[in-house]
């Protein structure tokens, strides 16, 4: 069973260990929830990232209050909801004065250039193991790839995207309902 200090503890790790934004925070998820602590299933992560995408904040901070609740009802949302954030939080509270007087710094710039080059690569990692439980058949690779184009061409939100995937998912495994 579960504690709500096991949910603050694990997404307090999630939350230190993530530069570069919620995305980056995609793959540590994936380890802690999924593999480690079996709170999620790979699916069932795919659509928190999905919702976490639709509704307003950080997909991250969005995900860990979806499993928390999932994990121990709505105290677990609001303790992962802190454990995930509490870092981020008390990082800038130690760093807000300091940085401003470092980040001219040549070595600060070439740090930020490195860690931002890792974020893509751990934002890659991520997308890869979503691919594997996401794109299962012709038509979600039809519907991924239909959104990626999409998205490259149109400057609209991406809750259009997963409003319209999701319509296009029902829709599509409707018709071929009916055909059988």
């Amino acid at each position: 069973m579960t504690s709500l200090w096991e949910l603050y503890i694990t997404f307090f790790k999630v939350g230190i260990m993530t530069f570069g934004g919620g995305y980056a925070m995609l793959p540590i998820l994936q380890r802690e929830v999924v593999e480690n602590k079996g709170w999620a299933t790979e699916a069932e992560l795919a659509d928190y990232y999905a919702i976490g995408q639709c509704t307003p904040g950080v997909i991250a901070v969005n995900t860990a209050t979806f499993i928390g609740q999932k994990t121990k009802g709505v105290a677990g949302g609001i303790i992962a909801t802190l454990g995930v954030v509490s870092p981020s939080l008390l990082i800038i509270i130690a760093l807000a004065k300091i940085i401003s007087n470092f980040a001219n710094l040549a070595i600060v710039k070439n740090a930020f250039a490195g860690i931002r080059a890792c974020v893509c690569v751990l934002i890659f990692n991520a997308v890869c193991k979503l691919w594997k439980s996401s794109v299962i058949d012709k038509i979600t690779f039809i519907i991924f790839l239909t959104v990626c184009l999409c998205s490259l061409i149109l400057n609209i939100s991406p809750v259009f995207f997963v409003l319209l995937a999701a319509i296009s998912g029902i829709v599509i495994k409707q018709v071929e309902a009916r055909k059988k």
